[in-house]
């Protein structure tokens, strides 16, 4: 008797390659987030003003931002592309802010 002849499955194999790429796809799609941390030199009112001045929220949204950053430890002030959130970053460093970018959970 002769050894059996394995045929892949290649069905298994495409579904396989075909949530690889779906994985691959949703995390180049995942946008990238802007976060403040709170720190100990900047006053509430300068973050307020910060955030007004270089997103344009309305007072209410940027206080509502600041007061996360100040009880929570942090706030996610903006999301996109990852050139933008670098730019963002950058900006609020200029301001002298404490701010990082990350991939959105």
């Amino acid at each position: 008797m002769s050894a059996p002849i394995l045929i892949p499955n290649r069905e298994a194999e495409v579904e396989q390659r075909s949530q690889v790429l779906a994985e691959e796809q949703h995390e180049a799609d995942r946008p990238w987030v802007t976060v403040v941390w709170n720190d100990p030199v900047n006053l509430m009112s300068y973050v307020t003003h910060v955030l007004m001045k270089v997103f344009g929220y309305p007072k209410p949204k940027a206080t509502e931002l600041m007061m996360d950053v100040h009880t929570k430890g942090k706030a996610i002030v903006s999301s996109g592309p990852r050139e933008r959130m670098e730019g963002d970053t950058a900006t609020l460093h200029g301001y002298g802010l404490w701010a990082t970018i990350q991939r959105d959970s």
